[in-house]
Parts: C-alpha cells; structure tokens; sequence
C-alpha cells in the first residue's frame, strides 16, 4: 500500500473523488454492519417467537386435560344426587350443547368474513374511480 492508500484523508487535504470514494466504502461498511446486526436480532427474536410458541401450546394441551378433570368431577358430583349413567349424561348433553352454540356462533363469524377481499374497500374506490370520470365527462361537455 502506498502512504496515500494506508493512511485516512481529512477533509481539508482530500479531492472530491477520495471523499466520494470514502463516503461510498463508510456507507457500504455501515449498511453490511446493520444489517448483520438486524439479522442476528432477528435470529434472537425467532427462537424466543419458538420457545414462546411451544409453551403456550404446551399451556393449550393442560388447559384441555383440566378441563376433562373438571367435568369428570362435575359427573362425580351429580353422581351423588342421581344415578351415575344419568350423571354421565347431563354432562355430556351440556358440553354437546355448549359446544353447538360455539359451532354457530364460529359459522356465523366466518360467514361475516367471506369474502376475503376488502369490498368496503373495492366499492369505495369504485365509487372514487366514477366520480373522476364523471368530472372528467362534465368538464368536457361544460
């Protein structure tokens, strides 16, 4: 390397070329920098989403088994006052029927869903699109 090459040009003492040339080599320096950064950020993030993920459906898999512990205890309990066939089966009448109005309610809000396209959004820029040629046509003709 020559002195020139070795060495960093101040301002006072460096062409335009030197500068640009700088600048250009900083900035390409600075953008692989963030940009390894961002991606080991990124990497952190995701394995955290991970762990994240996996402890909640962990959580979502015992929530399901204390549940079945629940009613297993609410049949107990009415085994007490009735026969435990009959017991056995008020239980299972009324998780059917809580589980058929959630059907429902589930369709119906799928239903309000579809089409998945934005219509307010389409019927709103359709009505924009007609008003411009409208303009355009009576101020034409005016």
């Amino acid at each position: 390397m020559t002195d020139t090459q070795s060495r960093t040009v101040w301002p006072a003492e460096a062409s335009t070329a030197q500068l640009v040339s700088q600048m250009t080599e900083q900035v390409s320096t600075l953008v692989r920098d963030e940009l390894a950064l961002a991606r080991v950020e990124m990497v952190e993030k995701g394995k955290r989403a991970g762990t994240g993920a996996g402890l909640l459906g962990g959580a979502g898999v015992l929530a399901m088994y204390g549940v079945g512990a629940l009613l297993v205890t609410i049949g107990a309990a009415l085994a007490l006052v009735l026969p435990t066939w009959l017991a056995a089966l008020v239980v299972t009448v009324v998780v059917f029927a809580i589980a058929g109005v959630a059907a429902l309610l589930g369709k119906k809000q799928v239903q309000q869903a579809v089409p998945p396209a934005p219509t307010a959004a389409v019927d709103s820029t359709k009505r924009d699109v007609d008003a411009v040629k409208s303009a355009v046509r009576d101020g034409r003709h005016g």
